[in-house]
């Protein structure tokens, strides 16, 4: 019988073979943080661990925030982020005298998403600042409708919160509604037509709902772009995209390394390209 720390209630606990090969004489790889990268981390480790039975990968999510203060705290080997590590950060791993290193192993894109009855397509970087940091409050500058215009973001321990803020250079309404993850910023908009949320692409690249709609986005000098369109993400076009981290201890390198190797394996590739993400460093 599995310990009660290996017990499933928040985290994701991936255990493909018998209950036997879970036991407490197995290495343990912790993972915590970023929400844009939890699915597809889970979706990594169960395929890491069909080779590697005698390795655990526990993984739950939270907020890049969350992950490096896991990190921190020794309550997690690896921290996931969709941001760089803060300056804060780096003085609280410093005082302490732990050495840090981190891994790229995947690029997202931010999605922009609204009702699908909402009749726009595409938005410009300027409208999208002034919506979000409540400039706008309507969308008749857009649609001619007077609709009030509801926000659904990050709260602001998330790294996709940190990002569109720092991007935009804003600081977001005060009556933006702080959403636990991607899968809530959904739901919400599914239910709110005047709505519009961001959103890793990877969580609607199979077109999921019909009830959504992504915006391409356009700046002044060059044409819209949709965040699913993967050759402008390769060649760096998208204005929302970004690299994401694992971070680790130096210390315990060789602890995780096995997993951070299988991620640049030509499967792991292939699980972040189906996953909606854009794989980097893949070792043929």
């Amino acid at each position: 019988m599995l310990p009660s720390s290996h017990v499933r209630v928040l985290a994701v606990f991936i255990c493909l073979f018998s209950l036997l090969s879970c036991t407490t004489n197995n290495s343990t790889i912790k993972v915590k943080g970023s929400d844009t990268e939890v699915n597809l981390v889970v979706l990594l480790a169960e395929a890491f661990q069909q080779k590697n039975n005698k390795t655990l990968v526990s993984i739950s999510g939270g907020g890049s925030g969350l992950g490096i203060a896991s990190l921190l705290n020794g309550t997690a080997d690896i921290a996931n982020s969709s941001r760089r590590i803060n300056e804060k950060e780096m003085i609280l791993f410093h005082e302490r005298g732990t050495a840090l290193d981190s891994f790229i192993f995947a690029q997202d894109a931010i999605a922009f998403v609204v009702s699908n009855k909402l009749p726009i397509d595409s938005i410009g970087i300027s409208d999208l600042s002034k919506i979000l940091s409540g400039e706008r409050k309507d969308w008749s500058f857009l649609t001619k409708e007077k609709i009030p215009i509801n926000i659904y973001g990050r709260q602001s321990n998330s790294g996709t919160y940190e990002f569109v803020k720092h991007i935009l250079n804003i600081h977001f309404s005060p009556y933006a509604k702080q959403m636990n993850g991607n899968a809530q910023i959904l739901e919400a908009i599914k239910a709110d037509n005047s709505g519009i949320g961001y959103v890793g692409a990877g969580y609607v690249m199979k077109g999921q709902s019909k009830e959504i709609k992504v915006l391409k986005i356009y700046t002044d000098n060059h044409p819209s772009i949709s965040p699913l369109d993967s050759a402008k993400i390769a060649s760096g076009e998208y204005y929302f995209q970004r690299p994401l981290f694992q971070y680790y201890k130096v210390g315990d390198y060789e602890k995780v390394k096995p997993f951070l190797e299988f991620e640049k394996t030509e499967q792991g590739a292939a699980i972040i390209q189906a996953s909606g993400y854009y794989p980097v460093n893949t070792i043929k």
